[in-house]
């Protein structure tokens, strides 16, 4: 008899434990796909309050960083996740306009990223999400005959001293950041 209920205990604790792993999975793949984009000047957001549909607004955040929104006037978005927007902006809302405000914040347009140096069209062009230093030249119109398939640099926006670095073709892009295709000399 005694056999049995140890028996069953240890299928209880096992199971318990089983649970318990699928749950801090679960949580743990929602919050790796949580945005962490910070918006900057030349974004094009959308802003939505449910239910409200005078109190959303679309626009592109000024050099500033900053929008107009109809209620809450000039808001200072640059630097922030949409997540963080969302909240910021339910918790202005919250009392005074609205009850239980629910915000939803997306991004329409990322800001541009710029080509320059030896690619067939260099110039700025959109950013979207997964773009690599290979893909950013591709949409550039690809290498000319004199690029150096190594000579490449980046300069991020997210940078404060803005000083270039070399990367490889896999290498991340980001909205802001400026590639520079050296010249080969063989």
């Amino acid at each position: 008899m005694t056999q049995i209920p140890r028996f069953l205990m240890i299928l209880l604790v096992i199971g318990v434990g089983l649970i318990q792993g699928l749950h801090a999975d679960q949580n743990k793949s929602a919050n790796s796909s949580v945005s962490t984009y910070r918006l900057g000047a030349g974004d094009k957001i959308k802003i939505q309050v449910y239910g409200e549909p005078d109190m959303g607004v679309e626009a592109t955040l000024s050099d500033a960083g900053t929008l107009v929104h109809p209620v809450l006037g000039e808001i200072k978005a640059a630097g922030l996740t949409i997540g963080e927007l969302s909240a910021a902006m339910v918790e202005e809302l919250k009392g005074p306009y609205l009850v239980d405000p629910k915000v939803s914040v997306n991004i329409m347009e990322y800001r541009e990223y710029y080509v320059n140096g030896e690619v067939q069209k260099p110039g700025a062009y959109r950013y979207e999400p997964g773009l690599t230093v290979h893909k950013a030249i591709s949409v550039a119109g690809g290498f000319t005959q004199r690029a150096s398939r190594t000579g490449i640099t980046l300069t991020a926006d997210k940078d404060p001293a803005q000083k270039a670095r070399e990367v490889g073709l896999d290498d991340p892009v980001n909205p802001g950041d400026i590639l520079m295709i050296e010249e080969s000399f063989f």
